[in-house]
């Protein structure tokens, strides 16, 4: 959403009382040394190997500053709150690569 909070407020207003909204975000790793591991890929491959399978050099150029600004963890969750939703929920995929959050209006 270019608006998180508006978006995510949206989501609450259309769902059903009782209802359940999931989100898959990517994530950053948190512990050594997937953490270390996952940036050195995250920055210098993937836009490689994205430009290179989508022909378009900077097509995955993106997708590191977008997943560094995105709030992740007990902020997305505190957000979460914000928007109306119950009991937030976060697990973590992967080594912390992707998160999936759970909540309830």
């Amino acid at each position: 959403f270019e608006h998180l909070e508006w978006g995510l407020k949206e989501m609450h207003r259309v769902l059903k009382k009782g209802g359940k909204v999931i989100i898959l975000e990517f994530s950053m790793p948190e512990h050594f040394p997937m953490k270390q591991l996952y940036r050195f890929y995250f920055k210098h491959i993937l836009p490689v190997l994205g430009g290179w399978v989508s022909g378009n050099k900077g097509a995955y150029t993106y997708l590191p500053e977008s997943v560094s600004r995105f709030p992740q963890g007990k902020e997305f969750l505190e957000i979460l709150s914000r928007c109306g939703f119950q009991q937030p929920s976060q697990k973590k995929l992967t080594f912390g690569i992707a998160s999936l959050y759970t909540a309830y209006k």
